[in-house]
């Protein structure tokens, strides 16, 4: 695997025969609409036939030759890639790199919003990297009774044509947006829950979904042992159809939080068959520039998650988008990471990199001064390793319409994607 961040003065005519490739290679895989215009800090993925790099984690009884044997290499390779050890000598939670033919095995999980023929293009697109698709297209009254909001059988029918698991994914969502005080009715009244899971069943067994993934958010904190209540039942009703439950990232419990309080992690790790940690929009819309998804904080949340979900049925979440921001007001604009990417060639933006936030970012000035943050395959390489590092099930995309086709590459060239 090779990533190439631009230097002032390269061309892609020079960066293609640096690495034995086509213009048009580089341009397809990194999704560049200019074969001659490119910016310092633009990252290039460019896939090749080496090994692969692992992280693990040294655990008592570990040998370097254990290890080698685990990972099909060799304890020379080893050695190699960490010149910082002693092989006679391992340190117990010292973290290494292991080159190995073995890839990494996940599952994965994209949202897809079933709104124009654009979101069946993306399941085209991304059909190999995909285990499962949550199509969202339901919601809930304070009745309790749920319904479809979007048309969703021709993207149900794409998916299992493709061999992807499609799943009904039902949030407490308004024309206002997400409602606290809908969720809390409902979840608080047993005949109304009640209500709820036998529609949300109903539906699922009618339109011939593999499941569910439930999107609750802003629960109210005093409806924390009724959520946990309601996953169960619902998952009796499924029977063996799978439940997948998003939760709010938190490195902490906190119980009275208005965003994080009702998420039991440990409750809800035990019920659901998987949890999505939603692990983005640490910089949000209308708050200060930050990086979306910034690695050390998605570890922090991952290194509480496990002490309370069993890592093989953990997902984190990675975001295929970036947010132009406006300042000082705040005013905020989703943008896919492509797009994000292309616009800072367009304006001739040096795209800069936060080495601890693993996250690229850049300024320009329009009428006003603007901060892009956004994610690109420098970073993501390294979310894929803590999922590897931390052995999680997986990881979801929000949301598959948004354009990263370095992503899609890479979870060609470096990842088994198990379906």
């Amino acid at each position: 695997m090779a990533i190439h961040t631009v230097q002032k003065g390269d061309s892609l005519w020079a960066i293609a025969k640096l690495y034995n490739t086509s213009i048009q290679s580089i341009m397809e895989i990194n999704g560049l609409e200019s074969s001659t215009n490119i910016v310092p800090g633009l990252a290039l993925y460019i896939p090749d036939e080496q090994l692969h790099i692992r992280l693990y984690k040294i655990k008592a009884g570990d040998t370097l030759w254990s290890i080698a044997i685990r990972y099909n290499t060799t304890a020379y390779n080893i050695i190699s890639a960490n010149p910082q050890i002693d092989p006679n000598r391992l340190s117990i939670g010292q973290i290494i790199t292991i080159p190995s033919p073995n890839k990494a095995k996940i599952q994965t999980l994209g949202f897809l919003v079933p709104q124009s023929s654009k979101a069946l293009e993306a399941i085209n697109k991304t059909a190999n990297s995909l285990t499962y698709l949550a199509i969202v297209a339901y919601s809930f009254l304070e009745e309790g009774w749920a319904y479809r909001v979007l048309d969703d059988a021709p993207f149900i029918q794409r998916a299992k044509q493709l061999g992807i698991k499609p799943l009904l994914m039902i949030r407490n969502i308004t024309s206002e947006g997400f409602s606290a005080e809908l969720a809390g009715a409902v979840l608080a009244n047993a005949t109304l829950r009640r209500r709820l899971i036998d529609s949300i069943v109903n539906l699922t067994n009618q339109a011939g979904y593999a499941g569910v993934s439930i999107d609750f958010e802003f629960i109210p904190p005093p409806q924390r042992y009724d959520f946990v209540t309601f996953l169960k039942d619902l998952k009796q009703a499924l029977e063996s159809k799978i439940l997948h439950v998003n939760v709010h990232a938190k490195t902490e419990d906190v119980p009275t939080n208005r965003i994080i309080g009702a998420y039991d992690y440990l409750e809800i790790g035990n019920v659901a068959d998987i949890v999505a940690v939603m692990t983005m929009d640490y910089g949000y819309p209308t708050g200060p520039p930050n990086p979306i998804a910034p690695l050390w904080w998605m570890e922090q949340v991952v290194q509480y998650s496990v002490g309370l979900i069993d890592p093989r049925k953990m997902q984190i979440a990675l975001p295929l988008y970036g947010y132009d921001w406006k300042v000082p007001e705040n005013i905020t604009t989703a943008l896919s990471a492509n797009a994000a990417q292309n616009f800072a060639i367009s304006v001739g933006a040096e795209i800069n990199y936060d080495i601890l936030a693993a996250s690229p970012y850049f300024g320009y000035q329009s009428i006003d001064q603007h901060v892009v943050w956004f994610v690109d395959i420098r970073g993501y390489t390294q979310r894929y390793q803590l999922v590897d590092l931390y052995k999680l099930l997986g990881v979801t995309f929000w949301q598959l319409q948004f354009d990263f086709p370095q992503n899609w590459a890479f979870l060609k060239q470096e990842i088994t994607v198990i379906k």
